[in-house]
């Protein structure tokens, strides 16, 4: 059996004498692309922050690419984890040409004046986003994106490392419909790529589920109600349980739907 290139054994998070997360125990291997659902509240932010090394766990241990975190110079290891989110558009400076956006990921930075940057970044900048169907867009300005360009975008920078794991925090939060649709589409065609790292996407909606992820991690307020191959995890009884409310859930042409009875 493959190393996992994340393993999280009995993580406990505790703020203010509240525990966020109790007891979570979770493996994701190469080759798998996993979904964490669950309603808000429940632990996923905190989670995907842990797993992405810019949170500790109070308690319990966590590998990433081969290495533990408290063991390990996080510094260094971010650089092999992409991760987006909504939020971290806001982050970024507005008048950033795209392809600074995404050519700063090579050192973890904002600005592309912390570092010096050469031709062949630039390069490797220019095949991540076209790799995400926006190639054209490199010499915008990020400020001019629509929501759903903004976090091609962040998917561009967060793939441009050649990472060993990609962590996606509710990356759809500020999409219409039409935006939505279309990131989702990217990520089922990156996920039917055989060079695509583990890809784990963090939502509350199942209709956000891409076609082509393998895997789920049920939260219910900071425990892990169940994991395992979308089969055996996305059925109706145990989203209801999860979500405290008597759902269906169907799935059609590789994608979900639920509503309640």
């Amino acid at each position: 059996m493959s190393d996992p290139v994340l393993q999280l054994d009995d993580v406990h998070r505790t703020i203010d004498g509240v525990e966020i997360l109790c007891g979570i125990d979770w493996r994701v291997d190469p080759g798998q692309h996993w979904v964490v659902l669950g309603p808000n509240g429940c632990g996923k932010t905190t989670l995907v922050k842990i797993a992405s090394m810019w949170l500790h766990p109070s308690s319990g241990t966590v590998d990433v690419l081969g290495e533990r975190l408290g063991r390990t110079d996080v510094r260094r290891l971010r650089r092999r984890v992409g991760v987006a989110s909504a939020s971290m558009a806001d982050l970024l400076r507005p008048d950033l040409l795209v392809r600074d956006v995404v050519m700063t990921a090579r050192n973890a930075a904002l600005e592309p004046w912390w570092h010096s940057y050469d031709d062949r970044d630039r390069r490797a900048a220019q095949r991540s986003l076209e790799r995400v169907g926006i190639g054209s867009l490199a010499d915008r300005r990020f400020g001019t994106c629509s929501s759903g360009e903004r976090q091609r975008v962040l998917v561009a920078r967060a793939l441009s490392t050649e990472p060993g794991l990609v962590l996606l925090d509710e990356p759809t939060a500020a999409l219409d419909l039409a935006g939505r649709e279309q990131f989702i589409g990217m990520l089922a065609d990156l996920a039917a790529d055989a060079a695509t790292p583990p890809m784990v996407l963090v939502t509350h909606h199942v209709e956000e589920i891409p076609d082509g992820f393998t895997h789920a991690l049920l939260l219910r307020a900071g425990t892990t109600l169940a994991q395992g191959t979308m089969a055996s995890v996305l059925s109706s009884a145990l989203l209801s349980e999860c979500f405290g409310l008597p759902l269906t859930i169907e799935r059609r042409r590789g994608r979900f739907t639920a509503w309640a009875n």
